[in-house]
């Protein structure tokens, strides 16, 4: 069920793991960013546009992971982009001529039955800079900053002043933290995404994250780009961060929990070979 947010945008949630997609009206169209994860969900979307009169003219992907990259035959044929470091990851997996069975491995089992594959990462990468979505709509500035995944980007509606702020800015799941290679450094990266939507936070009135609850208000959005802050500096420092996020939110997300001990002991093997590369 489509659920308005602010004029003129609207957010569908998946349950499972509290995906939110964010549709955007425009002048002969909608805007559709990171449509959802399930063939029924994605079903119930494209029926619930189909309702309002709303044919897509354009999707979006935040990132390329699994859940950000789906779409179904009854959103239409619509062009579907995402930054260009995004499309070429996305290129480069459906390369392999495995690369079904790869992302089914990594599907929750769940509902690994119910998530259609055959448009899965269909992305056309925009130019490098390129500032905003090119569709006849309200202004969306595209954000690329390095944080959680490559090719990650949020998307301000300059109109209604919603960031749709992909796996960033979550009540659900603490920062998840992009792979710990010797080139980079994950938490650093994290923390200059932070300051990328940092800097639009007084243009934002909603914030509408990848996982999890939407809020509103200026104060509530810094809460939640301070609350991501707080955990990587303990991590980064290596102490236990003073999360609500770790115990899970309710009963059943007690695994979210797992994800930050694996994190930390990721980055405390990186921060190791650092110190012995040095």
């Amino acid at each position: 069920m489509l659920t308005q947010v602010a004029d003129g945008v609207l957010v569908h949630r998946s349950e499972l793991l509290r995906n939110n997609t964010v549709v955007v009206r425009g002048k002969d169209g909608a805007l559709v960013v990171d449509a959802g994860i399930t063939g029924a969900e994605l079903t119930c979307l494209a029926n619930d546009l189909e309702e309002l009169a709303l044919p897509v003219v354009a999707g979006f992907s935040t990132h390329p992971d699994w859940d950000h990259v789906l779409w179904h035959t009854g959103l239409g044929e619509a062009p579907r982009y995402g930054t260009a470091r995004c499309a070429a990851d996305l290129r480069d997996l459906r390369a392999d001529d495995a690369w079904r069975a790869r992302v089914t491995e990594g599907l929750p089992p769940e509902i690994a039955d119910d998530v259609p594959l055959d448009l899965f990462g269909l992305v056309t990468g925009l130019p490098a800079g390129t500032p905003r979505i090119p569709w006849d709509g309200p202004d969306v500035w595209v954000i690329e900053h390095p944080a959680h995944s490559p090719g990650h980007a949020a998307l301000l509606v300059e109109e209604s002043g919603v960031l749709a702020a992909g796996d960033m800015l979550s009540d659900v799941f603490v920062p998840m933290l992009g792979d710990f290679t010797d080139t980079s450094d994950p938490v650093e990266e994290y923390l200059a995404g932070l300051r990328a939507l940092e800097d639009v936070a007084d243009d934002v009135e909603v914030l509408v994250p990848g996982h999890g609850s939407a809020v509103a208000g200026k104060d509530a959005i810094r809460a939640r780009i301070e609350l991501d802050r707080a955990y990587l500096h303990a991590l980064r420092d290596g102490r236990t961060p003073d999360d609500p996020r770790i115990g899970g939110i309710e009963p059943g997300w007690e695994w979210v929990g797992a994800i930050h001990e694996g994190q930390a002991a990721g980055f405390a093997r990186w921060t190791e070979r650092q110190g012995t590369a040095g």
